[in-house]
């Protein structure tokens, strides 16, 4: 079996790749593995999903694994990713699995696994519950009778969760208009009740999933929508999260868009003058842009850069300590009050730093001016070309040379197709764009198709 957990779970087409046979097996492998972290119990699992149709299967695939390995399980329903990470902790649960492929279209899905607390889990674990999972039923009995787990559903989960959100903002978002494109997704009811009850006034886009039109055309990924919601209505700002929320993105009133790293900026900045802002230190990946890094260093916030992946943000904030980090994308996490990213968090503290500041959106965002920036996939033979073959590493070093302290490159590969991401960010879009095409031209000769 290959790898078959990926930076964020198991993902595949529902009922193609991602069966309800690969469901059972990782829910019975994923209760065998935890188990043995604590065996003075039965474990207790948290299981909830977004809105997909598949996923009614695969939560029934799921549940019926859980239990025939002998956990009992806690159901919520159509939640939220970072709500479930929530409620695993809050009912001090061993483990929570939910059902979502996130920003991805319908028919694909996926299988997120917590630990304890909420936490996303080591790769020592994904890695022994793949090796269960090759193994099957050697060396394994199940549980028969008492020993069979039971499930139920939690009821009030969604409550827990907007009462715990709400109370992270101290001054209410009076006069405030907003709207919040729920993407038909996991949100759609969470989102518009939470900036409600926090004060703001709120119009909710996108709120009516019916199982297969999550993402489609809406959301984070899509924000033609949102933008001329917040013009038509005349909104102050509007936030765009995806499908299972756990990122967003915002626009201005002007239908601007404020992505994942201005809204680290605005959020760092406001952390800071609170003294909240561990170490006054922001924790960001590589792909932020060069001018976010400028104006960190301009207002005298440190920052520790990670790799690509919301995982490795959350590894650095637990592992030093710190209070704040992102990716670009929208993933926004604030230990304070969620293990993971939080797109609906993310926009309450947005909306709460415009309201204590009195300052719009627009003004809050200009602290980063962004770099142009040119990303180019290009398809290789052999995609470590671009961090070992000496030509490619020396046309890197010429264009950084070149770009001094006005841009940069990145070379990475892609961690799932035969390719070499080549990133150049300029001064002008001209010459980030003249600086990536000769990257490429290096690349492509160094390892042809």
């Amino acid at each position: 079996m290959g790898r078959l957990f990926g930076t964020d779970g198991v993902r595949g087409k529902a009922n193609a790749d991602l069966t309800p046979e690969l469901a059972l097996a990782v829910a019975v492998a994923a209760a065998r593995t935890l188990a043995e972290v604590d065996r003075s119990h039965p474990p207790l699992a948290v299981v909830g999903r977004d809105p997909r149709a598949s996923g009614e299967m695969l939560e029934a695939a799921t549940v019926a694994g859980l239990t025939s390995a002998g956990a009992n399980v806690v159901r919520v329903g159509v939640l939220p990713t970072p709500a479930v990470a929530y409620l695993v902790a809050e009912t001090k649960a061993d483990f929570g699995v939910m059902l979502s492929a996130s920003h991805n279209p319908m028919p694909d899905n996926g299988i997120k696994i917590f630990a304890a607390g909420g936490h996303k889990l080591p790769d020592d674990i994904e890695h022994r519950i793949e090796a269960a999972i090759e193994a099957g039923t050697a060396g394994w009995t199940r549980p028969t009778g008492a020993g069979v787990g039971r499930a139920h559903d939690l009821l009030d989960g969604a409550d827990h969760y907007v009462q715990h959100l709400i109370g992270s903002v101290a001054q209410p978002l009076t006069g405030l208009k907003v709207v919040v494109d729920c993407a038909n997704g996991a949100a759609a009811d969470i989102a518009p009740v939470v900036y409600r009850e926090a004060g703001a006034e709120v119009i909710a886009i996108h709120a009516e999933p019916d199982g297969l039109n999550i993402n489609d055309g809406c959301g984070s990924t899509h924000l033609d929508a949102v933008r001329e919601a917040v013009l038509a209505h005349g909104a102050d700002l509007g936030i765009a999260v995806d499908g299972d929320a756990d990122r967003c993105l915002a626009v201005t009133a002007a239908g601007d868009e404020v992505d994942g790293d201005q809204i680290m900026a605005i959020l760092a900045l406001a952390m800071r003058e609170a003294g909240t802002l561990t170490d006054d230190t922001l924790v960001t990946t590589v792909m932020s842009n060069l001018g976010l890094k400028l104006a960190m260093r301009r207002e005298g916030v440190n920052l520790v850069e990670t790799k690509v992946g919301d995982r490795y943000v959350l590894d650095e904030l637990r592992a030093s300590g710190l209070a704040l980090g992102g990716e670009q994308s929208g993933h926004i996490i604030m230990p304070a009050y969620a293990t993971t990213g939080d797109g609906v968090l993310a926009g309450l503290q947005l909306m709460a730093r415009m309201a204590t500041s009195g300052k719009p959106l627009a003004e809050l965002a200009s602290v980063v001016t962004k770099l142009p920036q040119v990303l180019i996939n290009v398809p290789v033979g052999d995609r470590t070309v671009g961090a070992q073959d000496p030509a490619v590493l020396a046309a890197a070093a010429a264009a950084e040379a070149e770009l001094g302290d006005t841009g940069r490159v990145l070379l990475r590969p892609s961690g799932t197709e035969p390719l070499v991401r080549v990133m150049v960010e300029a001064a002008t879009a001209e010459v980030a764009q003249d600086v990536a095409e000769r990257l490429v031209a290096v690349v492509r000769t160094a390892s042809p198709v």
